[in-house]
């Protein structure tokens, strides 16, 4: 209930004095992200193994539930390079009829994901892993381009590195035609791109290529003719679904959920800095949950959120959620009235605008930077997901990028912590009521979360001080403590109250302290241990060594006075 409250709340935000004008601007945005999407469906479907019928029917499916029940007022869905690099490998290893009902379970684990709300959280995946993650996928784009863009036909493979090995194995003949036919594509993007921004570059050289390509009478595979219909002839059945390969299709499921996800919310995210425009993640999710659920049953292929197509739609002034509904309608009527004329594209035109979007998918200003700027463990993340997306399937690259994800942030977060230990000094204490400061007291002042990665150096930087016998632990700056740190800690304070010494604890946060009772600390170090601050636990040892003397010093500390 709580979660259709929101999406009302959304909805009635969004259409709020909703107008003709808003209207207007909705059905020319749509219009314009339906030309730049047209090419892309169709190269998307054949890149990932299947037709262009299928890519189309994504685009118009997801668009519209996407629409209907996003996050959002600006996202528009459909297939994207990310899906079809998973669907390559899927179809190898699961066959049609598995890669549908892999569909059908990343759309029921979104949908759980969004119920859970863990929208939140997908966000947190380090930018050096995404970047990574996105130029392994650009790269595996590019290879499976390769046989349509040289006009050549090579057997499947499971990984990018092993279709690289065959091709190194095998001397195909290349059909010069193809060959043209793609380079040509992509230098009439550039242009378009560069010189005639707004015609949408890859609609206009798909057009132009195919024309020459028939006028000049090229031997070139094209497209074939499109059914006219969004409901193909193959598609999810659920008599004929292959329960001997469930384990593959549950492993397929979980990268199509993650891709989804990691695609859908980065896209999001971009798209509310870009529009100023609020954006539910959980919401989201759930819609493309939904529309993923839904898609097997036409014969359409795993969609996500498309970054190009999202800006486009903003950049072409996309009110409210109805660009992405009267984009699907666009698409729908170009498969009903156009499917003789897209008949016609040669596959090498549409290889064409494939490897132009692989190499834009790849953020080389962000590389640049890392690499000027010398970051180690950026280019770290980088570099190993990039390789495990590209020479493994993506399930376990998925999984690398996570572990690469953990690891990149323990490291961080273990170099970003320090401990200080500094005598005290009473001139820097304010209202100091003492003059000369015990020579055995030190103040130890720690910064950083405490947890296994860094515990045990703050162990050993506390145990290098031979001559002290009461330590003061400022942790003022210490957000978090797990079990392990704690326990370090605890270990601490034992070995100190083992010679006769004592730690004091200030400016324990409430979390830490939470930790630090359930292991049982505040029995051992005693609650009068605690204190608010540094300044008060200095204060009160030097107190009772006023008062009582120090019995640990070789000295009673006769010097110590009350100011």
């Amino acid at each position: 209930m709580l979660r259709i409250n929101q999406f009302r709340r959304l909805i009635r935000t969004e259409f709020h004095q909703y107008s003709l004008t808003g209207l207007r601007r909705d059905i020319i945005a749509g219009l314009t992200v339906a030309a730049v999407c047209l090419p892309l469906a169709l190269a998307y479907g054949i890149a990932g193994g299947m037709t262009p019928a299928a890519g189309l029917v994504t685009a118009i499916m997801a668009g519209l539930i996407t629409g209907l029940l996003g996050g959002t007022a600006y996202q528009i869905s459909g297939p994207t390079g990310a899906m079809s690099a998973v669907l390559l490998v899927v179809l190898h290893r699961t066959g049609l009829m598995g890669m549908w009902t892999a569909t059908l379970v990343g759309g029921a684990l979104l949908v759980i994901m969004g119920i859970l709300r863990f929208g939140r959280y997908v966000v947190f995946i380090p930018t050096p892993v995404i970047t990574g993650f996105t130029c392994g996928i650009a790269v595996i784009i590019g290879i499976g381009q390769i046989d349509a863009s040289l006009g050549i036909s090579t057997p499947p493979a499971n990984t990018g590195l092993l279709k690289i090995l065959g091709y190194l194995n095998n001397h195909p003949t290349i059909n010069s035609a193809a060959l043209i036919c793609t380079l040509a594509t992509m230098v009439l993007i550039w242009v378009f791109h560069h010189y005639i921004p707004k015609i949408p570059d890859a609609l206009g050289a798909m057009i132009i290529m195919t024309l020459v390509s028939w006028l000049l009478g090229w031997d070139v595979v094209r497209i074939g003719t499109l059914p006219a219909t969004i409901l193909l002839a193959d598609h999810l059945n659920w008599s004929a679904i292959p329960w001997q390969k469930l384990s593959d299709i549950i492993s397929a499921g979980v990268s199509i959920a993650a891709l989804a996800a990691i695609e859908s919310l980065m896209t999001g995210t971009a798209g509310a800095a870009m529009s100023g425009k609020s954006f539910d993640p959980d919401q989201e999710l759930l819609a493309q949950g939904g529309a993923n659920m839904v898609v097997p049953w036409f014969g359409g292929v795993p969609s996500s959120a498309a970054i190009s197509r999202t800006a486009v739609a903003i950049r072409s002034g996309a009110h409210t959620r109805l660009t992405s509904i009267f984009h699907s309608i666009a698409l729908m009527l170009s498969v009903l009235f156009l499917g003789s004329v897209i008949a016609y594209v040669p596959l090498a035109c549409l290889a064409g605008v494939l490897l132009w979007t692989a190499w834009h998918m790849c953020d080389w200003p962000t590389l640049t930077r890392y690499g000027h700027a010398r970051l180690k463990h950026a280019i770290a993340g980088v570099v190993v997901t990039m390789l495990a997306t590209a020479a493994l399937d993506l399930t376990q690259a998925i999984l690398i990028g996570l572990a690469v994800s953990a690891i990149i942030h323990l490291r961080l977060e273990a170099d970003a912590a320090s401990v200080t230990v500094v005598p005290v000094d009473p001139e820097r204490l304010p209202n100091a009521r003492f003059t000369t400061a015990c020579a055995g007291v030190r103040v130890a002042y720690v910064n950083g979360a405490l947890f296994f990665g860094n515990a045990a150096a703050m162990r050993s930087a506390l145990q290098q001080q031979p001559d002290c016998h009461t330590l003061i632990l400022s942790m003022r700056g210490v957000p978090m403590i797990d079990v392990m740190g704690a326990e370090v800690l605890r270990q601490l304070i034992s070995e100190f109250q083992g010679r006769n010494g004592q730690v004091m604890l200030a400016g324990v946060q409430p979390a830490v302290r939470a930790m630090l009772d359930r292991l049982g600390v505040d029995v051992l170090i005693g609650e009068t241990h605690f204190y608010w601050d540094a300044a008060t636990a200095i204060h009160a040892v030097h107190d009772d060594i006023a008062l009582h003397g120090c019995l640990r010093c070789q000295d009673e500390c006769a010097a110590l006075a009350i100011a």
